[in-house]
């Protein structure tokens, strides 16, 4: 990567763009989801804009029980949890610097979201064979905040790891390898989807 370009995407206010974004984008996915879960809730039978077809069906997924995992819409959490992430964000891009522990549980609470946020991606990919194109926007956005929010904690030291831990993880993130992990990891995800549905996905 050009030097100009590495300088851009290390510049703390692209990071905190990044995750402003992705976190705005999350909120509007949950919203729509939660505004689904209500409509569903008044008439099981109600359909989407997003039922496509038998792969890309927002209601297949809604009506499973792994959309409901405590007992509620899974987008209610993204509701609750992405307003935190934008106020950080916004906060940061304003000129406030947070304590190393609030970054520390921010990063804690959050990987949480993310595992959620793959377990249900699994979960429809594996089990209900079905994708909910709103679902893959909050995987997408969840992992984009979580590297950003991850780069923001490994740049500034908030992880409490040892120095030599640090010095290592310092140097992969200014190198911009977590950039290209991400990047195959997402092609990895998206290459999945399309060996097991290929031709159906546009059927």
């Amino acid at each position: 990567m050009p030097r100009s370009l590495r300088a851009l995407r290390q510049s703390h206010r692209v990071i905190y763009i990044t995750m402003l974004i992705s976190a705005l984008l999350s909120l509007t996915a949950s919203l729509v989801l939660s505004i689904d879960a209500i409509q569903l809730a008044a008439d099981p039978n109600a359909g989407f804009a997003c039922d496509i077809n038998s792969v890309i069906s927002c209601g297949t997924v809604a009506r499973s029980w792994q959309a409901q995992l405590l007992g509620f819409p899974n987008s209610y959490l993204g509701l609750m949890a992405e307003p935190v992430v934008i106020t950080i964000a916004v906060a940061a891009l304003g000129g406030v610097k947070f304590p190393r522990w609030f970054m520390l549980a921010a990063q804690a609470v959050y990987t949480i979201g993310l595992v959620f946020a793959y377990w249900l991606f699994f979960q429809s990919y594996l089990v209900i064979n079905a994708l909910c194109p709103w679902c893959l926007l909050v995987t997408l956005s969840t992992t984009l905040v979580w590297t950003s929010l991850m780069h923001v904690n490994i740049r500034d030291n908030n992880l409490y790891l040892p120095q030599r831990v640090h010095r290592g993880l310092k140097a992969f993130v200014e190198a911009d390898l977590d950039l290209l992990v991400v990047l195959v990891w997402l092609v990895f995800l998206v290459t999945l989807i399309v060996v097991k549905y290929g031709p159906a996905l546009v059927a």
